[in-house]
């Protein structure tokens, strides 16, 4: 039990309702080696060659610039691979994935952890009593007000759009009748340099009861749980579970949320995270970021990584967004 004097009285607090953060460990980078549709998985094993092919001088790379490293350490590097089990299922886990590793593995490239898409959206099989990921981000969302804003936006939570600025003025009444002569006004970037990239991102579709949630969206929740700052009232998420390689399941809710193929694997959550991936998701990157750049994250889960990382003497960026950096190789 805890006490705390308050205006003369004294007020007992049950120390057990303040959870505790779990901690999680850490790599120096998590590093994905691509995300694809289930379109480009149907395309076959030559797609898949190709993919890794693209992305193999680039995994070089990104293990090149994370060091050197305090005291001549060797540099902590997971890699990790999303498929999108969300949006569509044209097939299994058991006919889907082998290949796939394959596939790496005749480039020379090993993927240390596999995630399910639809985790970021849905509430953990093996933690039904939680919250969905997606819904839970959703309420750590502290929109940024444009100078001069009035309040007439609706707040995110109803609109399900999310903007990096001041969005172009909505008059109720045409320029003919108007009499202030109101004239158009274009939207502007909060904190542009010189011009503006102006950019309006849409969370989710359909009603409230039956979401889906935007691919801009489940992304940013997937670079959080990489960064290892999601917590659910103090318990860490998506945690990895071990799995054989050589068997995998005909469903693909039989598959855990996040599985841990290399039991010699780096830690899944790391410092910083790098994405290697086809140019088209440059968009959807994007609006990853001025998402980040608005999600509230528990001062408890930063404070650990401060303090971790500080101790190995390593440059961690203070902002969340900053912790991202990607890859657009051309032709992939």
């Amino acid at each position: 039990m805890g006490a705390a004097v308050n205006g003369g009285r004294t007020v007992f607090r049950e120390t057990s309702a303040q959870p505790r953060t779990e901690s999680v460990p850490f790599s120096h980078l998590s590093l994905e080696l691509g995300h694809l549709y289930m379109e480009d998985f149907i395309e076959g094993p030559e797609r898949l060659r190709r993919h890794f092919a693209a992305v193999r001088p680039w995994v070089e790379a990104a293990r090149t610039g994370v060091g050197p490293l305090p005291a001549g350490g060797r540099p902590r590097i997971s890699t990790c691979f999303l498929i999108d089990d969300y949006f569509s299922r044209l097939s299994t886990p058991a006919e889907l994935i082998p290949p796939l590793l394959r596939a790496a593995a005749d480039t020379g490239l090993t993927i240390d952890y596999l995630a399910r898409e639809s985790a970021c959206a849905t509430t953990d099989p093996a933690h039904r009593d939680r919250a969905a990921l997606a819904e839970s981000v959703l309420h750590r969302l502290v929109e940024s007000p444009p100078p001069g804003s009035s309040g007439f936006r609706p707040p995110v939570s109803r609109t399900g759009w999310l903007t990096n600025g001041r969005r172009t003025p909505t008059h109720r009444t045409s320029a003919a009748l108007d009499p202030t002569g109101a004239a158009w006004e274009p939207p502007s970037e909060t904190g542009a340099r010189g011009h503006s990239v102006f950019m309006d991102v849409e969370l989710w579709s359909g009603p409230e009861e039956e979401r889906t949630w935007s691919c801009a969206f489940l992304a940013s929740v997937w670079q959080l749980v990489r960064l290892g700052l999601l917590r659910d009232n103090g318990a860490a998420v998506l945690t990895p579970r071990d799995w054989d390689p050589k068997e995998f399941p005909a469903q693909w809710d039989a598959l855990p949320a996040v599985v841990r193929l290399n039991p010699l694997a780096a830690p899944f959550t790391a410092y910083a995270t790098c994405s290697i991936l086809p140019a088209r998701f440059l968009p959807v990157e994007h609006a990853v970021r001025v998402i980040l750049d608005q999600v509230h994250v528990e001062p408890e889960a930063l404070r650990q990584i401060t303090d971790r990382s500080a101790r190995e003497g390593v440059t961690v960026p203070t902002g969340v967004v900053d912790r991202t950096s990607y890859v657009f190789p051309p032709g992939l």
